[in-house]
């Protein structure tokens, strides 16, 4: 069984009252999930199936009711964010660096070398989709060269049909 949560009693009375002039649903969420815990001694999980939210967000409500119990939310989030990143912005910046210079003075830059450096430098393989990520969070962009083989000719080609006669010419019987 889960251990009986304690709520500061100022905590409660300052919810009450917040409760009772609430003017939006995101503030009464919040006062409802300090005020049924604490009055009616309900878990985590009773109060999130009453709310219609998830634990996690119960316990996120609470902590922003507790921070911000002078002033009223704002409503922002602050839970987002890069959790799983390799490197700092910083960092990817630093280690794309040196590709950044090639592709300055003209030279193509090829994701496989920056595969292998960016594998060696987290000392594990990456798959080559991260290494795109990576390039397209730094505003790289895939310019392919125009194909063309040895063989092409830069003469203008020739326009028209290449059947005799022109146009409409094989509706015409001949005498």
């Amino acid at each position: 069984m889960a251990r009986p949560r304690h709520i500061d009693p100022t905590i409660v009375r300052r919810a009450m009252e917040v409760a009772a002039t609430a003017t939006s649903i995101d503030i009464l969420r919040q006062c409802q999930s300090i005020l049924l815990p604490a009055q009616h001694q309900a878990t985590l999980s009773q109060t999130a199936s009453a709310l219609g939210v998830s634990r996690a967000t119960v316990a996120r409500l609470q902590a922003r009711f507790r921070k911000e119990i002078d002033s009223l939310p704002s409503g922002d989030r602050n839970w987002g964010g890069r959790r799983r990143s390799n490197l700092s912005m910083a960092q990817e910046r630093k280690f794309l660096q040196p590709w950044l210079e090639q592709a300055v003075a003209g030279a193509m830059v090829v994701v496989s070398p920056i595969r292998a450096a960016l594998s060696q430098k987290l000392e594990r393989p990456v798959k080559a989709s991260v290494v795109y990520r990576l390039l397209a969070r730094h505003g790289w962009r895939k310019v392919a060269p125009t194909r063309v083989t040895q063989k092409a000719s830069w003469r203008p080609k020739k326009t028209g049909k290449k059947t005799p006669g022109g146009i409409g010419s094989h509706l015409e019987k001949p005498i």
